[in-house]
């Protein structure tokens, strides 16, 4: 079964999609916890592992691989939900990173990646999770599509245990072509989950049924009135 995450720290967001019963998990960075406006770090994150019955990814911000360590280490003492997001860099010192955290035992969610060969070596150096950007993997020149069907073919055929997360989700349709090809979590931002339930036709045929119930008690009633 395709997982669903949460793309956002949003409590009230997360409430909405905890009561639709299709939160899997929560993932987060910098830039959506700019957009909430400065609360407090370390108790959202708690607050939203509370909330969600499942991993919670909370990135790092430090940059040399000690920092990076210390950092990890701290977020994964907050919850037994936190993820930690280490992201690709082009020196390998995340793979580093990641590489000496799953040997203690911290889940880790290798992120800001956009090609096969990131996630490959991601999954090697003991990532829980590999995370592809779908759209601006496509910005960048590659074919997302493809990406998602060769690593799970891989991941399948030689037994490599990290979940595939697609994220950069921009359209309802996106995340139907990722789960298509072969996606093994989608991590979607609240605006575009909210579109999904809806579509127009099943809006007109459920007033059309609803009517037609309405005509039916009309109908009842006169009969009972004889």
């Amino acid at each position: 079964m395709v997982q669903i995450f949460l793309d956002t720290a949003s409590l009230k967001e997360i409430e909405v999609f905890v009561r639709w019963g299709i939160a899997d998990g929560v993932t987060t960075n910098q830039k959506i916890f700019l957009s909430e406006g400065g609360v407090d770090f370390k108790s959202r994150v708690v607050d939203i592992c509370k909330l969600v019955d499942g991993p919670v990814s909370v990135e790092t911000t430090m940059n040399t691989v000690p920092e990076l360590l210390k950092e990890a280490r701290k977020y994964a003492s907050w919850h037994k939900n936190v993820v930690v997001k280490v992201a690709m860099y082009g020196d390998g010192r995340g793979l580093e990173v990641v590489h000496r955290l799953s040997r203690e035992k911290i889940k880790t969610n290798m992120t800001v990646m956009m090609t096969f060969n990131q996630l490959f070596l991601a999954a090697k150096a003991g990532a829980t999770y590999v995370s592809l950007f779908y759209n601006r993997s496509k910005e960048a020149g590659e074919n997302p599509l493809q990406i998602i069907r060769d690593y799970v073919g891989v991941a399948k055929k030689d037994h490599l245990r990290p979940r595939l997360i697609v994220g950069s989700i921009r359209t309802p349709e996106d995340i139907a072509s990722a789960v298509a090809a072969g996606a093994q979590i989608m991590t979607i931002p609240s605006k575009i989950l909210s579109q999904m339930p809806f579509n127009q036709r099943s809006e007109e045929t459920i007033k059309e049924f609803d009517k037609a119930w309405q005509d039916f008690l009309k109908v009842k009633r006169r009969n009972e009135a004889r």
